[in-house]
């Protein structure tokens, strides 16, 4: 196979996967690539386990990398003055990969309210909470206080355990009965 037939096919396999967020079948494969012969497409899944778009699970089912649907990660950019940039590829990364280090343990919630805006979370971001994680004086938690649930700072003075706002017109929040922590909040995202 040549490397340009080669490259064409790998970017219609990231096309299929990108449109229906599975792998194709090789029956999907064959008339994909537009080839009759099995062995063809065994080739081309081979190329493309060897270049770690896809792998094999342990029971030998295929499955896609982050090379197959993360984005490509083309180097960094200056946000002070400007400077010189050339666009090369470093690599290419998942964003669940990235912003989430234990998935099972995880979950998001849309943010309401301004309670948060000085921590730089808004109203409409997205946050990204690990109830697996212990928290620590300074992390932003999601906790049910006396039946309610919100979004601050877990802080503490002494043995008690209080809540804090990142905006000045939010007192502190010290429960009088119950406060339960649903999970440390690990990465916020906001589309433009």
């Amino acid at each position: 196979m040549s490397e340009q037939l080669y490259h064409r096919r790998r970017e219609l396999l990231i096309a299929y996967y990108r449109r229906h967020k599975q792998l194709p079948t090789y029956d999907d494969l064959a008339e994909l690539f537009g080839v009759r012969s099995k062995g063809s497409i065994y080739k081309y899944v081979d190329k493309f386990i060897h270049d770690d778009l896809i792998a094999k699970s342990d029971t030998g089912r295929l499955i896609p990398t982050t090379k197959l649907y993360g984005l490509r990660v083309l180097g960094s950019v200056q946000a002070g003055f400007p400077s010189p940039a050339e666009e090369e590829l470093v690599d290419t990364m998942s964003m669940d990969a990235w912003l989430i280090e234990n998935p099972d343990a995880s979950y998001l919630l849309q943010v309401s309210g301004d309670s948060m805006i000085n921590a730089g979370i808004v109203e409409g971001d997205m946050v990204i909470v690990d109830r697996s994680k212990d928290p620590t004086v300074g992390d932003i938690v999601i906790a049910q206080v006396d039946n309610e649930w919100t979004m601050k700072y877990f802080m503490k003075r002494g043995n008690g355990i209080f809540l804090r706002a990142a905006n000045s017109k939010y007192p502190d929040i010290h429960p009088s009965d119950e406060l339960t922590i649903g999970g440390v909040v690990t990465s916020v995202v906001r589309k433009y």
